[in-house]
């Protein structure tokens, strides 16, 4: 399963970290961890490379992690939520994959 926590604080989300391999097919043929992977780290390349925030982001096997400066937040929250509303519908739909966290900070 594929767990996404968001880090909300007020109305701004200040990052998210994806975590886990949905195992909804075997690696190199999962539709769902495709989806996620390509959804956030569209996310992730807009806020750093075209917004310019100088997000810290962390990348590896299995993990994603972003945190956005609380300055730069405002900025980028648009993105951020647009990123929430598409995990939302693919939470939905193949709810045995993906779980959706949002934790205040």
């Amino acid at each position: 399963m594929t767990t996404v926590t968001f880090l909300k604080q007020g109305d701004l989300l200040l990052g998210f970290t994806v975590f886990g391999h949905s195992g909804y097919a075997q690696e190199g043929e999962d539709i769902v961890c495709s989806a996620i992977s390509s959804a956030t780290i569209m996310t992730a390349n807009t806020i750093t490379d075209i917004l310019n925030i100088n997000a810290d982001v962390t990348e590896g096997d299995g993990i994603l992690k972003i945190r956005i400066p609380h300055d730069d937040a405002e900025k980028a929250n648009a993105i951020m939520q647009g990123l929430l509303l598409h995990l939302n519908a693919l939470t939905e739909q193949y709810s045995k994959y993906i779980k959706l966290k949002i934790s205040e900070v």
